[in-house]
């Protein structure tokens, strides 16, 4: 069963603000999910409709099984916003076990899952001082643990390592993994797409209310998969039987007299024959790269541009 199948959500504000337009989006159960997408593409607002702090003008689908606006199912839904807020007289460990009391975990079972939280998000030892005296990175990984203290089965993190250190990045990243090697389904929406790149098992990126490209990130990249040959001493041009493939301008860093190739494929025994040109031609093969547009080259592809013309290659 999947964490969240959601269809045809829409939302409408006074006025004639189309926020969502027919938004579906399925999170599998134990995936990371990346929720990506320019501001003011609508991710907030479907957020707050699975939180049911927004009520959609049309939806259908589940959250956990349950209908999308039950508010039952949020007993196993642990969520940290983008701009949260702690009460500034509460210390890091008060502010996790204020978090558990709201969601009616007994008191027993909090203060041990708050010492246990505190060790996971690397906030041990600042438990007891008061959070108006943490960076902003201290404030985000107290806000995961109070996301974590009612031991959900479906987290959603706006922003997770907004502030955060790459230290802390790092720990956040490892905390997500640890979550879905848990059994946990994570949503997790953040500008830092090289982040989201690193862990996420698929991913949705929305615009103008829509969701204009979804699946794994190998899938919605297929077509960019290449493999790139650097060598020293090569033609201008390689006659292939797949066609002919001209050198590139020497990428950065290359070596002295360098080109580079580049085979449209993500096969390597297609990437012989171009090597067996290179050697027949008495060129030195200094490296084969394989190679695909990263998560924000497929960001920037997808989304449309402020005359809402879709950027050339952008995917649907």
């Amino acid at each position: 069963m999947d964490a969240i199948d959601l269809h045809d959500v829409t939302k409408t504000y006074r006025g004639g603000v189309h926020a969502l337009r027919g938004v579906a989006l399925r999170v599998g159960a134990g995936e990371i999910f990346g929720l990506l997408g320019p501001n003011g593409a609508g991710k907030s607002t479907l957020v707050k409709i699975m939180m049911t702090v927004v009520r959609p003008t049309t939806a259908t689908g589940t959250i956990l099984g349950q209908p999308v606006g039950s508010h039952d199912v949020l007993e196993r839904v642990g969520y940290l916003p983008e701009h949260h807020r702690f009460p500034a007289y509460l210390t890091g460990r008060q502010v996790i076990d204020f978090f558990g009391a709201l969601c009616k975990v007994p008191r027993d079972v909090r203060r041990t899952r708050t010492e246990q939280l505190l060790e996971l998000v690397g906030m041990r030892d600042w438990g007891d001082r008061r959070v108006t005296t943490y960076s902003k990175g201290m404030q985000q990984r107290i806000g995961i643990a109070a996301a974590l203290v009612n031991d959900p089965q479906l987290v959603v993190l706006d922003e997770p390592t907004d502030g955060v250190d790459p230290v802390g990045r790092r720990d956040i990243r490892d905390v997500l993994v640890r979550l879905r090697g848990e059994g946990r389904s994570v949503m997790v929406n953040s500008h830092l797409l090289s982040e989201v790149e690193m862990v996420a098992d698929r991913v949705a990126i929305m615009n103008k209310g829509q969701v204009i490209a979804q699946g794994t990130i190998d899938e919605l990249t297929h077509a960019s998969h290449r493999y790139e040959i650097e060598a020293s001493g090569g033609p201008e041009r390689l006659d292939l039987p797949g066609g002919p493939v001209a050198a590139e301008p020497p990428a950065p860093g290359a070596a002295p007299g360098a080109r580079t190739y580049c085979v449209r494929t993500r096969e390597a025994r297609d990437v012989q024959p171009a090597i067996d040109a290179l050697r027949a031609a008495g060129a030195t093969i200094v490296r084969v790269t394989p190679a695909r547009e990263t998560l924000e080259d497929l960001f920037v592809r997808s989304v449309v541009d402020e005359r809402g013309r879709a950027l050339p290659g952008a995917a649907r």
